[in-house]
């Protein structure tokens, strides 16, 4: 596994907050991170169709099971759980009770600025940076700009074209699909390409 410079400032979190709530883009490496800096601490993913059910229907019974802490990866798919956890984390002391992992940004800071302000420390994990990757295959920076810096692409052998066209459709058709305000997906994702081919360039309102 590739050392993440972010593990230093995670732990530095945990030393101070209560809950610390680790955002960033699908596939940016969010779950290795806090699985390997909380190893004892149980993992729930709220992707899973039962385990959501059962968080959103019954959320002071699913936080009980986990009297001592856990990791909620994806947590955003559940708001009825943030209340709760305002309870759970207000009535102790411990510091890194509960770390929160989210892909859909928008909406974990929504909840989180309703229910745990003041109790949460943020970290916002990118994926590779290029110190990280500077003696990894490709060495070239040409090379290295063209794969991306995501880190399932130095894990497996992808096409890199085909992956991130994979990565748009389900960023569009998951994430964006669950934020208010955005109703046309043909436009939002036309709207990302044309962003995309303007990285680097001035910033024309007009074009």
């Amino acid at each position: 596994m590739i050392p993440r410079e972010a593990q230093k400032e995670l732990l530095n979190l945990s030393k101070q907050y209560k809950a610390i709530a680790v955002i960033g883009s699908r596939q940016s490496g969010k779950t290795t991170l806090v699985k390997l800096v909380f190893p004892d601490k149980p993992y729930v993913n709220l992707e899973n169709l039962d385990i959501r059910n059962f968080a959103l229907e019954d959320p002071k019974a699913f936080l009980e099971q986990y009297s001592d802490g856990a990791i909620l990866d994806e947590v955003q798919r559940t708001p009825k759980l943030f209340s709760y956890l305002q309870q759970i984390l207000d009535e102790s002391n411990e510091t890194a009770q509960f770390i929160l992992t989210g892909s859909n940004n928008f909406l974990l800071q929504q909840n989180i600025t309703q229910s745990l302000v003041g109790r949460v420390g943020y970290l916002n994990l990118l994926p590779f940076s290029l110190s990280e990757i500077k003696n990894i295959v490709p060495r070239t920076i040409h090379e290295k700009i063209f794969k991306g810096f995501y880190p399932p692409l130095y894990d497996k052998r992808f096409e890199t074209q085909k992956w991130f066209l994979n990565y748009i459709k389900t960023y569009i058709e998951r994430d964006v699909r669950e934020l208010k305000g955005i109703e046309n997906l043909v436009v939002f994702e036309r709207f990302v390409k044309l962003c995309a081919g303007r990285i680097g360039q001035l910033l024309n309102k007009n074009a």
